[in-house]
């Protein structure tokens, strides 16, 4: 009976050997080690030994269990490790083809003119302030000391949602709002997206950009606000540049004036872009209107202030030579990633 130990434990680990995959292993296992198992068999037969002989026996018998065991153990370990091998071949990812390029977005020219233009006036101790684009006919014109009868209430220039709201043509109705919110000194400066009636060609369009700015305290004059102005121009296109104010009406001011900033092109002696003048008008302004101070609750005996207004996307198109409105408006990558 000691050589049938022998065989069985030869042909099992010879079996061991040739499994494939873990539930052949896993099957082959309870063939040989279960209950219908060649040495489970042995040891039931082990009553027909003389008692001498079965201690040794039943020995045997066990080593050999053991030494099935502990190969079944090392070829599940060897197939689990196969196993991982090849799926991990299949799943392997080829690290020599190139990437997929993934574009950096650029900030638009027109958000970054607002950026750096409300970062020059926070750094005169302006605060920034946004209004609402849907405006009353009272913010947007009555308040600003606009008249009935002038053209900017017409339909044909504004964008009326009913008789009394619209959406906003300027940002200077949160001047007035800003007024009514808090006692003077009131410095502020409010960009955003304004909307006006026009056709859309190189230099016009329904959808603009502005920002207003207001300074109301004791004591301000005109000197103030080309100061004021001149710092922002040097600021914002160079050192080089001069500036001029001209007459010029507005009803929210009073006395009023338009500014122009010395030709990008030709620096001020005269060309095509500038029209031979050797100037570019860039913004409007004006000492504000003492009937707007009124409609605030401000006395204007009391307080006065200064008001300017400015297109954005004529400011930036000056800086940045931007001969088509359009342009900020087409999403075209190319034109985005110059900035």
């Amino acid at each position: 009976m000691s050589q049938e130990v022998d065989r069985i434990l030869e042909s099992a680990l010879e079996q061991v050997r040739l499994c494939a995959d873990a539930s052949a292993l896993e099957e082959l296992k309870g063939s040989l080690l279960g209950k219908k198992g060649g040495l489970t068999a042995l040891l039931r037969s082990m009553g027909s030994l003389p008692s001498e002989e079965r201690p040794s026996f039943g020995q045997k018998v066990n080593d050999a269990k053991l030494k099935i065991e502990a190969a079944m153990a090392e070829k599940g370990a060897e197939l689990t490790a196969l196993a991982r091998s090849e799926r991990f071949e299949k799943e392997a990812l080829d690290i020599t083809l190139p990437g997929r390029i993934q574009r950096v977005g650029n900030i638009h020219p027109i958000s970054k003119g607002f950026e750096e233009i409300c970062d020059i006036f926070v750094r005169m101790g302006f605060a920034v302030v946004e209004g609402p684009e849907i405006e009353t006919d009272f913010y947007n014109f009555t308040a600003l000391n606009t008249p009935p009868f002038h053209p900017a209430r017409d339909v044909q220039d504004t964008f009326y949602i009913t008789d009394c709201v619209l959406l906003r043509t300027q940002t200077s109705p949160q001047q007035v709002r800003q007024m009514e919110g808090q006692e003077p000194p009131v410095k502020v400066v409010v960009p955003g997206v304004v909307y006006r009636r026009d056709q859309v060609d190189a230099t016009h369009s329904p959808i603009f950009h502005q920002l207003e700015g207001l300074y109301v305290d004791k004591g301000v004059t005109f000197a103030d606000l080309k100061g004021a102005l001149e710092v922002f121009i040097k600021a914002f296109y160079g050192e080089d540049k001069r500036v001029r104010f001209r007459p010029h009406y507005f009803p929210f001011t009073e006395p009023s004036a338009e500014m122009d900033v010395s030709c990008f092109a030709c620096g001020g002696t005269g060309c095509r872009i500038c029209k031979g003048e050797g100037w570019i008008e860039i913004l409007g302004s004006g000492m504000v209107q003492p009937n707007v101070l009124r409609m605030a609750g401000y006395d204007p005996e009391v307080y006065r202030g200064f008001a300017f207004g400015m297109g954005i996307d004529r400011i930036v198109s000056l800086k940045y030579g931007v001969d088509d409105l359009r342009l900020y408006f087409e999403n075209d990558v190319r034109f985005l990633e110059a900035f």
